[in-house]
């Protein structure tokens, strides 16, 4: 909306900071953090007045976790996406397409886990939330609009194509299963990070260093001259998602504040789904799917161990994990929690620096 104001300009002025997406990117994160820090107490405090009993706690889970988290709220997500969603609608273009297709899965997804939170904090029951299938449904019904909406911004030599990194002058032409591929990546993508949610502090570090990294590649791809000199494919108006990811920053850092062990209050399916389903739309806009799987292998790897973990023991009656997601495997094996959650970050750190890599090697 700020962006407005350069219709003030002379070229020359203070008002012509605001056609930089750079400046803008700066100002959302900013926002993004005051609010989080201005908010992030009351909203805290009115969760607790409103849920009685806090987060349900699984009780096949670890241990620990029965008296350590119990009567934590949740649907501290609320607190991400308000920061989240104010800060991009203030600094970023609204004439912008891709934009608000990524606040709209943001925002979708958001709905279907506050739905999942609200029934399950009502029930004080973990497993009273929406059905998978339902809530798989919702996702890739609105995951399905958000894939045919891009391929409609795509320039028409990027339409329904799939971009390779590395390779990067192949494209394969999917046709209209690009459409089905994309929602698989944008659902994927929300239950991977929801999977991932499960100690303080794990899962909001990681969306945070993907989206960064994501919006750094979004900002590359929107230059036409950053993708001659990186020889990658130009999306023109991509660059404006930048700003979101900045806004994502801001707004995760400041729940960090409160999520940081012991947690104030857990994210739940509200954040979770939703910042998850972010970084698939954001992957779908910018035509890196593929670096999605690698920026995001944590996640890959947390969603794999719960499929091995099911389809083993349907299959043998054993497991081979000692609990699913991975992470609850070392935590069966006694690694302290803070241990698991910062290895865990560098393992991302890691994975994002090689994804940002592709952007150059051939």
């Amino acid at each position: 909306m700020l962006y407005w104001l350069t219709n003030f300009s002379d070229g020359g002025d203070v008002f012509n900071l605001f056609r930089y997406i750079t400046f803008r990117a700066g100002g959302a994160f900013f926002t993004a953090l005051v609010f989080g820090f201005l908010f992030g107490k009351p909203l805290i405090n009115l969760l607790r007045r409103r849920q009685k009993h806090g987060q349900p706690i699984r009780a096949d889970g670890p241990e620990g976790h029965i008296t350590a988290k119990a009567g934590t709220p949740t649907m501290g997500g609320l607190l991400i996406l308000s920061a989240l969603l104010v800060a991009t609608l203030l600094w970023a273009r609204w004439d912008n397409g891709y934009v608000w297709i990524v606040l709209f899965v943001t925002a979708a997804f958001g709905l279907i886990g506050f739905a999942d939170d609200y029934a399950k904090v009502k029930k004080n029951d973990n497993y009273s939330g929406l059905s998978g299938r339902l809530r798989l449904l919702i996702g890739f019904v609105v995951a399905g609009v958000a894939a045919y909406w891009a391929a409609m911004l795509h320039p028409e030599d990027l339409a329904f194509h799939l971009a390779f990194p590395v390779l990067k002058d192949v494209l394969l032409y999917m046709g209209l299963i690009f459409v089905p591929f994309s929602m698989i990546v944008i659902v994927g993508a929300a239950n991977a990070v929801n999977l991932t949610d499960g100690l303080d502090g794990l899962a909001i570090m990681p969306v945070m260093i993907a989206a960064g990294t994501l919006g750094v590649i979004a900002y590359a791809v929107g230059r036409v001259d950053f993708t001659q000199y990186l020889d990658v494919h130009y999306v023109p108006g991509t660059g404006e998602i930048l700003i979101f990811a900045a806004a994502l920053i801001g707004g995760g850092l400041g729940f960090l504040w409160y999520n940081a062990p012991p947690a104030a209050v857990f994210m739940g399916d509200t954040g979770s789904l939703a910042l998850g389903g972010a970084l698939g739309a954001i992957a779908v806009a910018t035509k890196h799917e593929i670096v999605l799987a690698i920026v995001g292998g944590l996640f890959v790897v947390e969603a794999l161990s719960v499929i091995i973990q099911v389809a083993y023991f349907k299959a043998t009656g054993r497991r081979v994990f000692l609990m699913a997601p991975i992470h609850h495997h070392f935590e069966k094996q006694g690694w302290a929690e803070p241990q698991i959650v910062i290895r865990f970050w560098i393992i991302s750190l890691i994975l994002a620096l090689i994804g940002l890599a592709t952007l150059k090697v051939r």
